[in-house]
């Protein structure tokens, strides 16, 4: 399924864009679109693209219209909407499933409603057909789950105003777009203090309303550019932490991050290495590196029923000081926590919820 190009307005984008020019002939039965902005990635889509309309009201019925009349074939999914409109404009109406997995376009018109929130989600984006940002899905996810562990980090929270994000990668820099990962790094930061619900359209205006500065840089890698990214890391400067292991050498809270066999992961923690993978919550923890830990921390989570999903540790030496970064599958409780806290080498410890 493609989004090409992000559109601001689904309808003006259809109604102003030309239909794409065919490259090679039609009788080789494709379409080859411009590059994705700031990619040299062309793809190629059918001579006759299918969109599928999402509500097939006044609006979803004219973008319709639209479509047809640049020649794709258009599909709608709408409960509620009257057979013979549809068949006015030459439009099928399909069920749900159908729209989603046959539309190389999707234009959604839904009012947000208890049936419809949350109806594009993991299960439903793995049905549509693979494209470019499909590649990037995890890393999105990455993106936002760094941005809530930073700044979950800081003391306050909302003092939050220069944060830097570096991508690191294999790829020439026309090759990777990070549009949509900033977007999503500034909404986890954002969402986690605010009731301000941020998206790919928003972010940048959010950030500048709320002052925030978010500076981007690039670390270009020998290797292969088969993955998009391997590593995406967060710093925030000039703030106070709620856990000073988080404070890099250079001062920052720092968080780093890469995508393992799909699965977001957390990799750093300021100057410490750990591996967590990013699902369900975290308990960061430093302590003195002796024998007997992982077990006396894992002995209090048992108690009080909450499943450690992963556990890592990373020091700085042996016997000297270690973080460990334990995943965990439900919220613990103050107490339970207060006890982890009570142990005689533990130093420091706070629970980030993702």
């Amino acid at each position: 399924m493609w989004i090409w190009p992000p559109p601001l307005n689904t309808a003006a984008s259809l109604s102003m864009r030309p239909p794409p020019t065919p490259s090679p002939p039609p009788s080789t039965g494709s379409l080859f679109l411009p590059p994705w902005p700031g990619t040299s990635l062309r793809p190629m889509l059918p001579s006759k693209p299918t969109l599928a309309v999402l509500g097939f009201g006044k609006v979803g019925s004219e973008v319709a219209r639209r479509a047809k009349g640049l020649g794709m074939n258009v599909i709608a999914h709408d409960p509620y909407a009257p057979a013979d409109r549809a068949r006015a404009i030459g439009v099928e109406l399909v069920g749900f499933d159908e729209a989603i997995s046959s539309a190389d376009f999707i234009s959604l018109h839904m009012p947000l409603t208890a049936a419809t929130s949350k109806m594009l989600n993991d299960e439903t984006f793995a049905k549509m057909k693979k494209g470019v940002l499909s590649e990037l899905k995890p890393f999105v996810d990455l993106a936002e789950k760094l941005g809530r562990l930073a700044v979950q980090l800081v003391a306050g929270g909302s003092g939050v105003k220069t944060v830097k994000v570096t991508y690191a990668t294999a790829r020439a820099p026309d090759d990777l777009d990070t549009r949509l990962l900033r977007a999503m790094i500034t909404k986890g930061l954002i969402e986690p203090i605010s009731s301000v619900f941020v998206n790919l359209v928003n972010a940048d205006f959010t950030a500048k309303q709320r002052g925030l500065r978010i500076t981007e840089e690039r670390v270009i890698l020998d290797g292969s550019p088969e993955n998009p990214l391997e590593f995406i890391q967060v710093q925030i400067a000039n703030v106070e932490s709620r856990f000073a292991s988080a404070i890099s050498d250079s001062g920052e809270i720092k968080v780093e991050g890469r995508v393992k066999d799909g699965i977001p992961h957390l990799t750093k923690v300021g100057s410490f290495d750990v591996d967590v993978s990013l699902e369900g919550s975290i308990i960061l923890c430093r302590q003195v590196d002796q024998p007997g830990m992982i077990g006396k921390v894992g002995s209090v989570l048992g108690e009080e029923n909450v499943n450690v999903s992963f556990m890592s540790v990373g020091r700085i030496a042996p016997r000297k000081q270690a973080v460990m970064a334990i995943g965990v599958d439900e919220t613990p409780s103050k107490e339970s926590l207060k006890k982890i806290g009570d142990i005689p080498a533990v130093e420091e410890l706070v629970f980030l919820k993702l």
